[in-house]
């Protein structure tokens, strides 16, 4: 089966969106767990834009990769590794977005009670890795 052809234009708007995310994310400024737990909406809306931003970037990941390699991830994480080996962005990256992944499944699963210290910490890597991230992808389309 031949892969459908690369659509630029849904990948930018996810991005965009994507940029908006992070953006969010530096409004809400270095809140810690105790002001997570006081603010339970600022909790509710950090938590959703952690879970949107892996969403986000692993339709991302599946839609490149399926379309310029023909294979398709079986798993959110694999989607990061395959995202790395088409040479979209850097393993190390990939590496650290696996990572968000299990925050993402701890999120919407709620496995355990949440820890909002964990919450808290996330915050200032995801800011870092999903502005790499936008940025790295933007670049490969931009040289593609």
């Amino acid at each position: 089966m031949t892969p459908r052809a690369l659509d630029v234009s849904t990948v930018q708007a996810k991005l965009r969106l994507m940029r908006d995310l992070v953006d969010d994310l530096s409004t809400a400024g270095e809140p810690d767990a105790t002001r997570l737990r006081e603010q339970r909406l600022l909790l509710r809306a950090i938590e959703r834009v952690l879970t949107q931003l892996v969403d986000l970037s692993v339709a991302v990941n599946s839609h490149i990769v399926a379309t310029t390699t023909g294979r398709a991830p079986t798993s959110y994480r694999e989607s990061f590794s395959l995202a790395a080996e088409a040479g979209l962005i850097d393993s190390g990256l990939a590496a650290a977005l696996q990572q968000a992944v299990g925050m993402r499944n701890l999120l919407v699963h709620d496995y355990v009670a949440i820890d909002v210290h964990r919450v808290a910490s996330a915050i200032p890597l995801a800011r870092e890795q999903f502005d790499r991230y936008i940025h790295d992808v933007a670049t490969w389309i931009s040289d593609q």
